[in-house]
């Protein structure tokens, strides 16, 4: 009799021998798929279609994804124009899928007081925005000290802002995610991520990484290894290609999952190894993609994101 592994790497090969969609593939497990991780549309991928936050989700759910990260901004603009949040709440759930993150600015981090302690109102009114659709995470990119204008606070006092803007989200009941950006002069490397997580001594700190900002920040993936997996509750999955280098890759560059060089199924393999069982949710910004038919690009991404995952289960 099969045990579930045998179960798993023989649905994994189905899947990725015939490129059906994983979740169909193992669509006899009645619980859930039988990965332990869920797919996830961030709406940068699909930002140069001009798509409204209802049509954004209805995309994501035609192409099967089990949640989706939008943009706080798009809400806000929605919202603006007299769309109601409950509305795209009922939307999400009548489509089966939830919202894994969703993606605010604000500034956090910034040195001036007075513009942090405005920055942490604008933060509680975009969690609020996010919790009203549902959403109980957000990312945390570290703004406001981004673009090498001034110089970095110490890791231990960039810990303490992280662990004020905690303390916004359990008040809200939102948990702010520390992103690492790989162009930031202040969290692109996993050590400095994993460091302010672990200074803001609170129970909620967590991490976003992101593949292409973890090459992008000059970190091996090894460094992976040293963050709970539990730590983690999404991911953001692309890839990126040989050319232009380090140096000069940019957002724009990024592709689709297995279409570039980064070792996808080895990190994937050894993430879910170590227990991680969040999502995976595609963020992109390549213009190409924009230029074509949404639904389009979110099922190639969805496709492309569940055969790596697929060949990361076979190793």
């Amino acid at each position: 009799m099969l045990d579930r592994r045998d179960l798993i790497l023989a649905a994994t090969a189905a899947a990725a021998a015939t490129a059906i969609p994983f979740t169909q593939a193992a669509a006899a497990d009645d619980e859930s798929s039988l990965l332990p991780v869920t797919f996830g549309l961030n709406m940068s991928t699909l930002r140069g279609q001009g798509l409204s936050v209802p049509d954004q989700i209805d995309v994501a759910a035609k192409a099967g994804y089990n949640a989706v990260e939008p943009w706080v901004r798009d809400l806000q603009k929605f919202q603006s124009e007299g769309g109601k949040l409950a509305d795209v709440k009922k939307q999400i759930e009548d489509a089966g899928m939830f919202v894994c993150s969703a993606i605010g600015f604000a500034n956090w981090i910034v040195d001036d007081d007075a513009a942090r302690a405005q920055a942490l109102e604008e933060a509680k009114r975009e969690m609020e925005l996010v919790r009203s659709i549902g959403g109980t995470h957000i990312a945390a990119p570290p703004v406001g000290l981004h673009s090498g204008e001034s110089v970095s606070p110490p890791l231990d006092v960039i810990g303490n802002r992280y662990r004020a803007l905690l303390d916004v989200g359990a008040s809200v009941g939102v948990i702010p995610q520390l992103e690492l950006w790989g162009f930031s002069p202040t969290i692109s490397k996993l050590a400095e991520l994993a460091y302010v997580a672990t200074a803001a001594s609170h129970p909620d700190a967590c991490v976003l990484p992101d593949f292409y900002h973890v090459y992008k920040g000059g970190n091996d993936f090894e460094g992976l290894k040293m963050i709970e997996a539990s730590r983690m509750h999404c991911f953001h999955i692309n890839d990126y290609p040989g050319t232009p280098g380090i140096d000069k890759i940019s957002d724009k560059d990024r592709v689709f999952p297995g279409d570039g060089v980064c070792e996808l199924p080895v990190i994937i393999r050894g993430l879910i190894d170590r227990g991680f069982t969040g999502t995976f949710s595609l963020e992109l910004f390549n213009p190409e993609y924009w230029k074509r038919d949404a639904l389009a690009v979110a099922s190639e991404g969805l496709e492309k994101s569940q055969r790596v995952v697929a060949k990361a289960m076979l190793l």
